[in-house]
């Protein structure tokens, strides 16, 4: 059964991850996604991070179940032909810096011209105003001005701290792939396209909000303010390990004091309810680091699993990979790469009974469907554009 974006096309100009990575994840449920690449170098994610067989692993994993087609967009043809795929496009998405677009002939308002009900996506850093919009950007310069890093920063010296993967990018890209699959279904309902705004800063600082900015959410007076739940480190040493462990209800409390051997705790006052635990989840955290450091990892995770208490060891990559929970999910897929060679990646995350999502397509070679889809759009001069740079 085809996916749930079958017959779905997109015309994906952007490069890097919150772009990428987004319309990766409407290609796994089906869209046919047609990346536009420059001549030479293409995207720059293609070597960046570990490689093998001129394709780096970063690339492969956030562009499978895609077709390259390199265009010299320099050149008015290349333009051209980029125009007349987007008439026959549902979706257009481009992370360039705002105006940029438009410089090129390919802005919103001429593909509209050509499309009037083309999804047409803006992904950016910052937005199309304000005074960062003209600067480039990478994911640690959202962290930064977020509030990400202090959210992240130390405790004691108050010293901020990068998340150590690319967070903001890859949540813009799940934020982007959940905003087109909305504007779609809008156009089913009314037959209007419309334009997709995102700025990495606006998804990052939406995400943050409910637990990292809880003590900035009410206004005035009358507001009990506690401990940000970012403050507190809940991993915990056992004799031959770490592992982590949570109890909000008063049931899983009750549970986690009996695993610890530490029933003293219950008539603690300070920790008689939800709210009083709250208050004073530093001492709480620091009561149960140091019961756990007299166990064994194995033998505390049993205990709290009895006891049923949220709890797991905290596994290396390596020990990941090899959990059996995710065995049993079959998340991990192994196939072998046509440039780069047997690999391994995560399957499509949604589970669809009705229409799978699947890895159809190997991440492509530079340019490797150029012909391909331009004889499909009516494009049957190719030596000509061969020979005047519009393609390779």
């Amino acid at each position: 059964m085809p996916g749930p974006l079958d017959g779905v096309r997109i015309i994906d100009l952007t490069t890097m991850i919150s772009g990428p990575f987004a319309t990766m994840i409407l290609g796994d449920q089906g869209a046919d996604v047609i990346k536009v690449e420059s001549p030479g170098t293409g995207d720059l994610l293609r070597y960046f991070g570990t490689t093998r067989g001129g394709l780096a692993a970063f690339f492969t994993t956030s562009n499978r179940n895609k077709r390259s087609v390199v265009l010299n967009l320099k050149e008015p043809r290349g333009v051209e032909i980029v125009h007349r795929l987007v008439e026959r496009a549902d979706v257009f998405v481009q992370n360039f810096r705002p105006g940029a677009a438009e410089r090129m002939g390919i802005g919103e308002a001429v593909l509209r011209e050509l499309r009037p009900d083309l999804v047409y996506v803006s992904i950016s850093g910052f937005g199309e105003k304000g005074p960062y919009a003209h600067q480039r950007v990478y994911d640690p310069i959202i962290q930064a001005l977020s509030g990400l890093a202090s959210t992240q920063g130390d405790p004691d010296t108050g010293k901020p701290s990068m998340v150590r993967t690319i967070l903001p990018d890859k949540l813009t890209a799940v934020t982007a792939a959940q905003a087109i699959s909305s504007a779609l279904f809008a156009r089913e309902r009314t037959g209007k396209g419309q334009h997709v705004r995102l700025a990495m800063l606006d998804s990052l600082i939406a995400w943050l909000w409910p637990d990292g900015m809880m003590n900035h959410t009410y206004l005035g007076d009358g507001v009990t303010v506690t401990p940000p739940v970012s403050s507190i480190n809940m991993v915990f040493e056992t004799t031959n390990g770490y592992i982590t462990a949570g109890a909000l209800s008063d049931a899983e409390w009750q549970g986690l004091c009996r695993a610890m051997e530490r029933e003293d705790l219950l008539t603690d006052p300070r920790f008689g309810s939800v709210a009083d635990r709250t208050k004073n989840l530093e001492a709480l955290v620091g009561a149960t680091d140091d019961a756990l450091k007299t166990k064994t990892s194995e033998e505390m995770l049993a205990r709290l699993d009895a006891e049923d208490v949220p709890s797991a060891k905290i596994l290396s990559r390596e020990e990941m990979i090899d959990s059996p929970q995710v065995e049993a999910n079959e998340l991990l897929v192994h196939h072998t790469h046509p440039h780069a060679g047997p690999m391994r990646e995560p399957r499509p995350a949604a589970l669809f009974d009705v229409t799978p999502s699947s890895i159809r397509r190997p991440a492509p070679a530079l340019g490797e469907h150029t012909e391909e889809v331009l004889e499909e759009i009516g494009v049957t001069d190719i030596g000509s554009l061969r020979a005047a740079g519009v393609i390779p």
